[in-house]
């Protein structure tokens, strides 16, 4: 079998412990929020693959390093696109590679280690489960640049917190607390520092070492049956909003660093 392996951006790990075999993947982009580019999409796209391909894993990390977990997609990744640019080479993209990671036969567990924003909480939600520590805070904060969730997160939030839930969140584009993000169910448990998130998910990731793969991957494949496949009505959505004035000036405000001025166009 081929190795797996990662990027400098996105680092790809396998650990064995009592027989079992599971692996790490990690955001390394520190220095920029873990924010997400097309090679990075690229690199978590062909680890899934090459994951879902490898039946010793039994269990899947994804973790991040430095004080984001992940800020969402590289505003100037995105930013400087065409809409059907934007839609076909950002959105549908990145929406098949949070899938691919979504349809993995592996439960995957995302360790939030700080700010999930963004693109970065859409990542977070690809994952079957999800421990934050307690100084996390969590955000859909696209609508202040006149843009939407793009991978498919609007409705993956909604199912797992409830619409009005995911409108105070998207409407309003404020962040919540860890806390909050637990007694909402966007995550099932909250760590109080480092070390006692790693002692949750060291838990966590032996028991599901412990369970029979093929039974959890059944289970996954039947919980998924409530989605419904709308990347295209998506993805021009996205297109719709990257072309409007509203988000140019969006996007300007952003690198300017002050607050944009929306007109409703």
């Amino acid at each position: 079998m081929t190795p797996i392996v990662g990027s400098e951006t996105v680092l790809y790990s396998q650990f064995q412990t009592d027989g079992q075999t599971w692996a790490e993947i990690t955001l390394n982009r520190p220095e920029k929020g873990n924010a997400l580019t097309l090679p990075m999409l690229d690199t978590l796209g062909g680890l899934a693959s090459a994951i879902a391909a490898d039946r010793t894993i039994r269990a899947v990390l994804l973790r991040a390093n430095g004080k984001f977990f992940c800020t969402g997609g590289d505003i100037t990744a995105w930013g400087a696109m065409r809409p059907h640019e934007m839609a076909r080479d950002w959105i549908l993209h990145g929406i098949d590679v949070l899938q691919r990671i979504i349809a993995l036969p592996q439960p995957v567990v995302a360790v939030i280690s700080g700010h999930a924003i963004g693109g970065g909480l859409e990542l977070a939600m690809a994952a079957d489960l999800r421990v934050a520590i307690r100084s996390a805070k969590f955000s859909v904060p696209e609508v202040g640049l006149g843009m939407i969730p793009g991978w498919n997160g609007t409705r993956r939030l909604a199912e797992l917190i409830g619409p009005a839930r995911a409108r105070h969140m998207a409407l309003l584009g404020n962040p919540i607390s860890a806390e909050q993000a637990l007694d909402w169910g966007l995550v099932t448990s909250v760590a109080d520092d480092p070390d006692n998130l790693n002692q949750q998910v060291e838990a966590w990731r032996a028991q599901l070492c412990a369970n029979a793969p093929v039974a959890m991957s059944l289970v996954k494949g039947l919980i998924e049956t409530v989605h419904a496949d709308l990347r295209h009505h998506h993805a021009s959505a996205v297109a719709e909003a990257l072309g409007t004035s509203d988000c140019q000036e969006g996007v300007r405000a952003f690198i300017e660093k002050r607050r944009p001025s929306f007109h409703n166009r």
